[in-house]
């Protein structure tokens, strides 16, 4: 899906919005641009502090409690 950048922020803060609640998705962008934030520093960090069974273990939880609900047969 090619989205122009106004769509894609559109779209991100909705999902903040509905996650978190308007006041703390603000906080959160007001966090991440006050901080600097660097969001590939922040994976690998997060990452190359796991072993291989912690992250299957996350994967496997994660997917136990999201199934797949879209249309199986059509591929992105």
């Amino acid at each position: 899906m090619i989205t122009n950048t106004a769509d894609t922020l559109s779209r991100g803060m909705a999902i903040l919005a509905e996650n978190m609640g308007i006041v703390e998705a603000e906080t959160f962008i007001y966090l991440v641009k006050s901080e600097g934030f660097d969001y590939t520093k922040w994976q690998r960090d997060y990452f190359d502090n796991k072993t291989k069974e912690e992250l299957d273990a996350e994967m496997d939880e994660y997917f136990a409690n999201h199934p797949y609900s879209g249309d199986k047969t059509k591929i992105i």
